[in-house]
């Protein structure tokens, strides 16, 4: 908006200083324009005078002052423009200009927010993707956030976006699942010596071994399953409790509004063959070698610290030579970017996927796929630590949280620090109809609003569509155009959060933006005397409820009307 249009005015600016040859170092730097930490020193500033000077052979604030002769108004757009600093261009925006970013809000409706930097380009986000061994815990509650968050801000700044849950069904976990509901299904407890090694000791896996002994039939994502009731049939078993579990993890994350468009299943990758083949090319490629009975990859002709065995001496494949599998599996699919949203814990298998999917030799850029990665989450109530669910037995449940504070709060509270920082959740802090808990005081924003605009008709009052100049002249005061500045902030805060992977920037968006209507209407009556200021600050208030409801569909939040 305000941003792009002082974008343009500078280019146009550099043009004609080149066309009277007063800049001559063309083609000229890519304009950025940022925003001042303090406003008193404009509402945008641009560092291009400094970037030039060194071609121009001039100091930076010559450069500046240049720039600054050919820039003009901008139509209305600019009040003054400053040099600063070494050579720090700052622009003043005219109230006018702001005032008329309203009806363009208007005209945008739930499109507004959303921005075409990426182009339409495709981009593949794996998220989630748990064992399906048990209940998704709040690690994968806030990889599901994260991962499904970065999917609506890629889509709304562009991207195609494809999302991808992978199912580790195989190995010694999906083993050990088998045994466990086997013991279940034989009247075996978990206090009894023959309960085996390593097995879950959840109530759930009673509840598998009770629907696979009634033959139950499940339908998950992709699956369509029926249990044969054989307590002795191991397969048996394991496809059922499997199919099982990822139905109840459909469950949990369809209660957290989340979806998927692909499925895929590492089984999957022994069965066509494409684990073998990836062997076989690393092989052929020399960047194998058989030592100490085990076959291993030469990772550190790609970066690792070490080199990393690929098949064990009994046979069995490590855990990163059918994630390569997978991630070519992606790029033959055309996925050119992909992006991983983990836990931290899986760090060490980042350097080994890539180093696997370069001794391919196969054109894989090096910084392919990219990678975000969670810290951990900590539950607190009453001060105390929460640690065990009754239905997982050793770990908080998703659903545990969903089921005690709610959707929108799990969600909010999930999103609201950055990526890469340790989270605690206070479920005392999330229960709390107070301006303390965030998530309510944004939501009470719109709720607040829409009770503004109820009050409103009640005294015959509605807001305009489309108002003229003149009408929005009136939104002078300094919390008004304040608000309007937060509102065009939208586009370059979600494009912000876009490049740099960072969700939780939109949580402080919405919070700034709650925080400014809250100033706003404390300070300025909304419904007065005067018409035409009522009319106004009417529209100026369903311009800010419109942004608060894309911002929070961004972050599959609702925006409730009554509170």
């Amino acid at each position: 908006m305000i941003r792009n249009r002082i974008a343009v005015l500078v280019e146009t600016a550099l043009q004609t200083a080149a066309a009277e040859e007063e800049l001559l170092s063309s083609p000229f730097p890519a304009v950025i324009i940022g925003t001042p930490d303090n406003p008193d020193h404009g509402d945008f500033s641009c560092n291009i005078a400094m970037q030039m000077a060194k071609g121009e052979r001039k100091a930076p604030r010559q450069v500046a002052e240049i720039i600054i002769k050919h820039l003009g108004d901008g139509k209305g757009l600019l009040a003054k423009t400053e040099i600063a600093g070494p050579g720090f261009i700052n622009l003043f925006v005219t109230p006018s200009a702001w005032q008329s970013t309203l009806p363009e809000i208007e005209s945008q409706g739930t499109d507004f927010g959303r921005t075409a930097t990426g182009a339409g380009k495709k981009v593949q986000i794996e998220f989630v993707s748990a064992n399906p061994t048990g209940p998704l815990h709040i690690g994968h509650g806030r990889g599901a956030a994260i991962g499904d968050t970065l999917c609506r801000i890629l889509g709304a700044a562009g991207w195609a976006v494809t999302r991808e849950f992978y199912y580790n069904d195989a190995g010694q976990q999906i083993s050990n699942l088998a045994l466990s509901v086997q013991a279940r299904c034989l009247g075996i407890e978990p206090d009894d010596p023959r309960w085996p090694t390593d097995g879950y000791q959840g109530e759930y896996i009673k509840d598998v071994a009770t629907a696979y002994l009634g033959r139950e039939t499940v339908e998950a994502s992709d699956q369509h399953t029926t249990a044969s009731g054989d307590p002795h049939n191991l397969d048996a078993i394991r496809s059922f409790a499997v199919a099982y579990l990822r139905r109840e993890q459909d469950l949990d994350l369809a209660a957290f509004d989340v979806a998927f468009d692909v499925y895929s299943l590492e089984s999957a990758l022994y069965a066509d063959g494409s684990v073998n083949e990836v062997v076989e090319r690393l092989i052929a490629n020399k960047h194998a070698y058989e030592q100490d009975g085990a076959l291993w990859l030469r990772t550190t002709d790609f970066g690792d610290d070490k080199d990393r065995v690929m098949r064990k001496s009994d046979g069995a494949y490590t855990y990163f030579i059918p994630d390569v599998a997978y991630h070519l599996n992606k790029w033959k699919r055309g996925f050119t970017r992909v992006i991983n949203e983990q836990g931290a814990d899986h760090h060490s298998t980042i350097t080994r996927v890539r180093a696997g999917l370069q001794a391919l030799d196969m054109g894989i850029p090096q910084g392919w796929p990219e990678y975000v990665l969670h810290q951990m989450v900590t539950v607190m109530r009453g001060g105390e630590e929460v640690k065990i669910s009754k239905r997982a037995g050793s770990y908080v449940t998703l659903r545990d949280l969903i089921d005690e504070v709610g959707r929108d709060a799990t969600r909010f509270f999930f999103l609201m620090r950055k990526v890469d920082a340790q989270l605690v959740f206070d479920i005392d802090l999330a229960k709390q109809q107070t301006n303390e808990n965030p998530v309510y005081y944004v939501q009470y924003a719109h709720a607040r609003i829409c009770s503004i605009f109820e009050n409103a008709a009640e005294k015959g009052f509605t807001a305009p569509e489309q108002p003229g100049p003149e009408a929005l002249a009136l939104l002078t005061t300094p919390e008004e155009l304040q608000l309007i500045k937060l509102l065009c902030a939208l586009p370059d805060t979600i494009d912000d959060c876009a490049v740099h992977f960072e969700p939780h920037r939109l949580t402080y968006y919405l919070t700034e933006l709650a925080g400014c209507f809250h100033s706003f209407y404390n300070k300025n009556r909304v419904i007065t005397e005067d018409t035409a200021l009522t009319s106004a600050r009417l529209y100026l208030l369903k311009r800010t409820a419109q942004t608060l409801r894309n911002a929070l569909a961004v972050l599959g939040i609702s925006a409730p009307e009554r509170m």
